[in-house]
């Protein structure tokens, strides 16, 4: 069960398009991003994807495995990200959320190092 919540949530990452993902999130969300500060609320985390996404290509996301306990879901991945250059980078990623009883996640946070994207 815990792949088909994972699955349907990186669907719409891998859609690059941050309002669609901010749709997932309840209004007050908190993401926080690698070692970054949280971002709280839905449209500040819509509006610091879309600086991330202007860093990058596209990306897509292949789940290695994922986990669900209660509200709780926790998916490793190998994320593919499409460099400007025209490169791909490939790097893990770690990603965890936490879903209210209406479906919208509250907090989700990434664990990833980016490094190899940005690498000349």
């Amino acid at each position: 069960m815990s792949d088909d919540v994972a699955r349907r949530v990186f669907q719409v990452v891998d859609l690059f398009d941050p309002d669609k993902f901010a749709q997932l999130l309840a209004e007050d969300a908190t993401l926080v991003f690698g070692n970054a500060e949280p971002t709280v609320g839905r449209e500040a985390i819509a509006a610091g994807l879309r600086t991330f996404f202007s860093t990058i290509g596209g990306l897509r996301h292949r789940i290695v495995r994922s986990w669900q306990v209660d509200a709780d879901t926790i998916a490793e991945t190998e994320v593919t990200y499409r460099r400007l250059d025209g490169k791909d980078a490939s790097v893990a990623a770690v990603s965890i959320w936490r879903t209210r009883e209406d479906g919208l996640i509250s907090d989700y946070r990434i664990f990833i190092d980016l490094a190899p994207v940005y690498a000349a």
